[in-house]
């Protein structure tokens, strides 16, 4: 494969990890250089992308050339903005490259006891309205380990910050009872992995012995264990275990537990069982918020005109607003430029992600609402009236209305050639639940995260 070509693969499988605006922040000028000797040669526009692109996604850009070219190693880069006259992989330094697992800077780290990262703090976690119960949570149960709200879970949508305060919940009873509380963080993929390793090597024991010997238990992204049975069943002992043991349990998820479908029923009742958390999308006020705090953090200075920009543009992800703070301080860097509105609006808009509309079908509208309430799409787009229907047609019409402006006609048409008024009421009914019912507003924001990821 050509050097030019297995780079644009390599990209291609990245940009499916990262955001948008930090892949076209950090990968946009990059080019593949050179190949030999099990390294590869990669080029960057300048030392900051070089210096954050090595430390950051060294692992993620070894993985994606990997899968292509299983004889690429390790990965070199080189400050050049000019493929055709870059210079070739060199002989061999004695220089070791920085380890993917053990970046150079230090609030990187991640702690191997505990598997949490010291840069998620209490402190630097940005208050609102959208976040402010499950904050005060957090704050009882570190003050009550295991006596109160247990288990803790927290769900909320993509970039939201539950990620964020669940390890900043373990750093501070951690730093708190300097280590004397055991506490350990994992993602659930992670554990789903460390079941599958003891079933295979027949060391269910070593599972037991890690888990239930600890005093707080967080868990990431729980709804990717439903439907696996072991790990099902391997976590429901460890959370009873632990239970039973007065040890303080921490959940996350995309989504209440109500709503993985696939997950068993007694899981989902002990976690109904304890305090349940949503982290909503924020609001302008703690977008603004956000935005000071990481400014001030990177110690950078924006006009209140491109904050308020930035902050009008960006309204439900705050790990995509803070791609896009950084797309605007990464150019103000590098050209050295004073970044206006005018000039924050295009960097905006180059890394806003493209219409839904430009890339969803009423067909694909109709399967997420169907899958995220479980209904057959016969039912849903039939003439049944049963209760259970009502409000997954009437978010259909709506998602249909809203994200791909069609008429009201054709969705009446669409959904059991109904009227066009049925749509229209539809339409208007779910536009006017969702601002003052925040579980509505929940589901539907979920279903259109499943549209943006498929």
């Amino acid at each position: 494969m050509e050097l030019k070509e297995l780079w644009q693969s390599a990209l291609a499988e990245i940009e499916l990890q990262v955001s948008r605006p930090n892949f076209i922040t950090w990968f946009k000028s990059s080019h593949l250089l050179d190949k030999k000797d099990g390294a590869a040669l990669i080029a960057v526009p300048n030392n900051f992308a070089k210096e954050w692109i090595e430390n950051k996604y060294y692992k993620t850009i070894l993985a994606a050339i990997r899968n292509l070219d299983d004889t690429t190693k390790k990965l070199e880069f080189i400050v050049h903005t000019n493929p055709d006259t870059a210079p070739k992989i060199a002989e061999p330094k004695s220089r070791k490259l920085p380890e993917p697992d053990q970046p150079i800077f230090s609030e990187m780290r991640v702690d191997p006891e505990t598997n949490l990262n010291p840069r998620y703090s209490l402190t630097s976690f940005v208050v609102g309205s959208s976040n402010e119960m499950a904050y005060a949570a957090a704050q009882a149960i570190i003050k009550e380990i295991g006596k109160k709200y247990n288990p803790l879970f927290i769900h909320g949508g993509v970039g939201v910050g539950k990620t964020h305060l669940i390890q900043a919940i373990g750093n501070e009873i951690k730093n708190l009872y300097q280590n004397k509380v055991r506490v350990r963080y994992v993602p659930s993929e992670k554990f789903t992995n460390e079941v599958i390793w003891a079933m295979r090597n027949k060391r269910m024991e070593t599972i037991k012995e890690k888990y239930r010997l600890i005093d707080v238990l967080i868990i990431d992204d729980i709804q990717f264990i439903g439907g696996k049975t072991r790990t099902e069943e391997e976590f429901f002992h460890t959370f009873n275990a632990l239970y039973e043991n007065n040890k303080q349990i921490i959940i996350s998820s995309d989504r209440p537990p109500k709503f993985i479908p696939t997950l068993e029923e007694r899981l989902r009742s002990r976690f109904e069982g304890g305090m349940i958390c949503d982290i909503g999308y924020p609001d302008y006020e703690l977008r603004v918020a956000v935005l000071k705090s990481k400014l001030a953090d990177k110690k950078v200075n924006l006009s209140p005109e491109v904050v308020d920009l930035i902050a009008n543009r960006v309204k439900k992800n705050l790990r995509e607003l803070e791609g896009v703070l950084n797309r605007i301080i990464f150019y103000q860097q590098t050209k050295n430029q004073e970044i206006t509105a005018k000039l924050a609006e295009q960097i905006v808009g180059e890394s806003a992600q493209e219409p839904m509309q430009q890339k969803t079908s009423p067909v694909q509208v109709i399967k997420a609402v169907v899958d995220f309430y479980e209904v057959s799409s016969n039912d849903l787009v039939g003439r049944c009236r049963k209760k259970e229907l009502v409000e997954p047609r009437q978010v259909a019409m709506y998602l249909l209305r809203d994200l791909l402006d069609m008429s009201f006609p054709y969705i009446g048409e669409k959904l059991g050639k109904r009227d066009h008024t049925t749509a229209i009421y539809a339409f208007e009914k779910i536009s006017q639940e969702v601002n003052k019912n925040p579980g509505l507003n929940n589901k539907i924001m979920l279903i259109k995260e499943k549209l943006t990821k498929s």
